[in-house]
């Protein structure tokens, strides 16, 4: 098949959708599905924001519109707005590393928390009735090391300043959701989704574990590892991107009030809660190679402990993860397999191939997305 338009209710076909940070890592994967779906796609973002990206394999006609800007810059996002007339946004540009904010902390906190007031802001001055899904993180919440889940009314915080960022984009789309986009009758509906740790390929930012393996196995070199024992919620992009999108179209179809236009968590199921070291040891099993810890003097603080709790992503959307652990790591193994090893020719096609996997397994499992 050529094409997955029948998918989340054929709602994505012919739509016009805006994804910002489009050039980033999830936001590359969701622009490739999207066009699979029918969507009429439009883009605002910074350059890639590494070489090779996923993003450099997609065509240009890939969008119908495409403007590489700052999400600092309100004008030139506003002005993107106003030219593509979105009936759905997804906001997914920000500052994505915790690492560096500690080397740009003002950058992170401006990027993620005033980026996402500066969007906002835009679609509400041009009384815009577009439904918005803002893109968080897991890192949002105020982290007691807890062995259980976080669930979306936890409290908000983060002891870094890439998890205050990500809190205070929680906070920023939750104000302006109650102050303006409740009560105003001309604007769409705005929810926000916290994801966990996601992998697959097309993913090379710094210090970011996969990509971190797949840099040391092209080189042949053993692959460092700074915490082996931290637990995290591990997942698919395709896995936390169907619930975006499916959270997009209902929450598009869902009138007002929209009992939709709130927090989701889309994270892994709990058997993907498992340490670093676990997640390396299965790569290898697809690229063989070796692993060894590094010792770093005086390390930024990293939580040892993280997980999710889905449950309501799973009682409002009927949402559930479909691939499993092995299932992630195998299938973003096989893609830079593909990509550096195999030197596949058209790695744009063969990701795509990866999406109608996805959704074939998906319908397999009776996911309400793919009978909707």
């Amino acid at each position: 098949m050529e094409n997955l338009v029948g998918m989340f209710g054929e709602f994505y076909e012919g739509r016009r959708v805006l994804v910002t940070g489009h050039t980033g890592f999830k936001g590359a994967w969701l622009c490739l599905w999207l066009r699979l779906l029918g969507a009429r796609v439009s883009g605002f973002s910074l350059p890639p924001p590494t070489h090779p990206s996923l993003y450099e394999l997609l065509e240009p006609a890939d969008f119908e519109h495409e403007r590489i800007a700052d999400v600092r810059n309100f004008d030139a996002l506003a002005q993107t707005l106003r030219q593509t007339q979105p009936e759905v946004v997804f906001h997914l540009a920000a500052q994505s590393l915790v690492r560096r904010s500690y080397r740009e902390p003002l950058e992170t906190f401006v990027v993620n928390a005033l980026g996402t007031a500066h969007l906002l802001e835009a679609l509400r001055q041009m009384e815009s009735p577009a439904a918005v899904v803002v893109v968080t993180s897991d890192k949002c919440y105020e982290n007691q090391g807890w062995d259980y889940g976080y669930r979306e009314g936890d409290p908000l915080g983060g002891h870094d300043v890439y998890s205050m960022s990500k809190g205070a984009a929680e906070l920023v789309t939750q104000a302006w959701r109650r102050s303006f986009f409740e009560t105003h009758p001309a604007l769409g509906p705005v929810a926000s989704a916290r994801a966990g740790n996601v992998i697959g390929g097309g993913d090379y930012a710094e210090d970011r574990l996969i990509p971190d393996c797949v840099r040391a196995l092209i080189q042949e070199r053993p692959i460092g590892i700074r915490n082996p024992a931290a637990t995290r919620p591990w997942q698919h992009v395709l896995d936390c991107l169907s619930g975006y999108l499916w959270l997009g179209a209902r929450l598009a179809q869902g009138g007002r009030p929209n009992p939709l236009a709130t927090a989701f968590n889309f994270g892994p199921g709990p058997l993907a809660n498992v340490p670093v070291q676990q997640v390396v040891e299965l790569f290898l099993q697809h690229w063989p190679g070796q692993w060894q810890r590094l010792q770093e003097t005086a390390p930024p603080k990293e939580a040892p402990l993280l997980n999710l709790t889905i449950d309501k992503a799973v009682r409002l959307l009927d949402w559930q993860p479909v691939w499993n652990l092995d299932d992630a790591v195998a299938h973003t193994a096989r893609w830079y397999y593909q990509r550096h090893v195999a030197r596949h020719p058209q790695m744009a096609a063969w990701s795509r191939e990866q999406i109608h996997q996805y959704c074939a397994d998906a319908a397999a499992r009776g996911a309400a997305w793919t009978r909707a």
